[in-house]
């Protein structure tokens, strides 16, 4: 058999560097030529195509059964492929041709069983075959013609009992190898293009169905994050102690009766600020620093004329950074817990510290008391389920989940609540927030 090596088109951009988009897709049913191209246009380029270069063209599917109108077709393969015996060699040479040019991935010129020189282009898609572009129909020198394998080996047809054929086969038109070849080149050319083009069709195709999905997800998303967030925050606002009203009521009412209104009218204008802030305030989601920590004073001052000398607070606030906006209601909580776990808890005083600083790029708040402290070990489930199974750290845990659990939606896992380890006595609770400010504030 000829060496054909020579007879494969090389080329820098072969088809098969066409992928698999992805793994849902190689396992879904074959794709066919119908499924991948426009057949209009298809036979279009295929009749241009074989107009311009003198050969006979035609699209095959994947089984050599042409999925188009044959372009410029000889009288005599036209002829031939009434006699069905014929009819067979032609599609088995088609289809040889087409699987050859596929496996190798590069156009194949070869000999088909009646004499003739045709060539067959793969069509892939995605590393997929799809069929090829079958053409030729010409003559060619039977110097060049024998460096050609036939398309089907051993098949060479005997016209000899068909005249009427030979005669017809004389009226081929003729050519040469380099042409043929040529052509060849040309072919290739053009089902690389269509193929990338489907290809890139496809993908694009693919990606606005995952962005859209994406989208969607998105939105479901972030609504149930704002309807998380909501809910928090609702729950967060709930869980103010309601005895702690009544005790500042009662406290008004002693002080009321034992001495005269200005320190009963001082605690009356702290107990308006807090419920102020507390109930119209917390329809926003956000707030200055400086309204923050002034929540905290009142309540700190309301706190101290109940517990008297048992509790002292002090304020160490950078002022520089009180145009910084943070999450509303994230102070009070870890103050609360102090007053409930250290000032109550024991008999000798205790100081509550509010710190604020930027360490040149966040904003730290810090929550300092002098009490007992956190054993180490539950320092990490403070901020877990866990904790809550402890009855007596019940209403901490669940304030320092949902104050962590906001600033991690608002800003992700680099910032929210740590504590500080090791302490010999105390708790130190540090909030990290981006140190940004409102639009207009500075």
């Amino acid at each position: 058999m000829p060496d054909n090596t020579d007879n494969t088109i090389e080329d820098d951009q072969p088809l098969k560097r066409l992928k698999t988009l992805t793994s849902d897709e190689a396992d879904a049913a074959p794709l066919e030529i119908q499924d991948v191209f426009d057949m209009e246009l298809l036979q279009r380029i295929q009749d241009a195509f074989s107009e311009a270069t003198g050969v006979a063209a035609i699209f095959v599917d994947r089984n050599g059964d042409p999925v188009l109108k044959y372009s410029n077709f000889t009288p005599f393969c036209t002829a031939i492929r009434t006699i069905p015996e014929f009819y067979k060699h032609c599609t088995n040479s088609d289809d040889m041709g087409g699987r050859n040019a596929n496996r190798v991935q590069r156009p194949k010129i070869y000999t088909c069983h009646g004499g003739l020189v045709d060539m067959a282009v793969p069509i892939q898609v995605r590393g997929e075959y799809l069929g090829a572009i079958l053409a030729g129909q010409v003559r060619i020198p039977p110097e060049e013609a024998a460096q050609l394998p036939m398309g089907v080996p051993g098949c060479l047809t005997d016209f000899s009992d068909y005249p009427e054929f030979l005669e017809l086969r004389k009226h081929v038109p003729h050519s040469t190898l380099g042409r043929v070849k040529a052509a060849a080149e040309l072919m290739y050319t053009i089902a690389n293009y269509l193929a990338e083009l489907s290809a890139s069709r496809m993908t694009q195709e693919k990606l606005r169905k995952a962005n859209e999905q994406l989208m969607m997800e998105i939105h479901r998303r972030s609504e149930a994050e704002s309807a998380l967030r909501d809910a928090d925050l609702r729950a967060l606002k709930a869980q103010i102690n309601p005895h702690f009203f009544f005790n500042v009521l009662n406290t008004i009412g002693r002080l009321a009766m034992l001495e005269g209104a200005t320190q009963t009218q001082e605690m009356v204008y702290h107990f308006s600020d807090l419920l102020r802030y507390t109930l119209q305030t917390g329809e926003n989601d956000f707030v200055r620093l400086e309204d923050e920590l002034n929540n905290a004073r009142n309540f700190l001052h309301i706190q101290k004329v109940r517990q008297g000398d048992h509790l002292n607070y002090v304020f160490d606030c950078d002022e520089s950074l009180n145009a910084a906006f943070c999450p509303f209601m994230i102070v009070q909580p870890f103050i609360e817990n102090s007053i409930k776990y250290v000032v109550e808890a024991r008999k000798v005083p205790s100081t509550i510290t509010v710190k604020t600083e930027s360490d040149g790029h966040d904003l730290l708040i810090h929550i300092i008391d002098d009490g007992d402290g956190i054993p180490d070990e539950k320092i990490d489930a403070l901020l877990n389920e866990e904790f809550r199974t402890d009855e007596s750290k019940k209403g901490m845990g669940i304030g320092v989940q949902n104050v962590n659990k906001r600033l991690r939606y608002y800003y992700g896992k680099g910032y929210g609540i740590t504590y500080v380890k090791g302490l010999a006595q105390g708790t130190h609770v540090i909030i990290r927030i981006p140190n940004k400010t409102l639009p207009g504030s500075m």
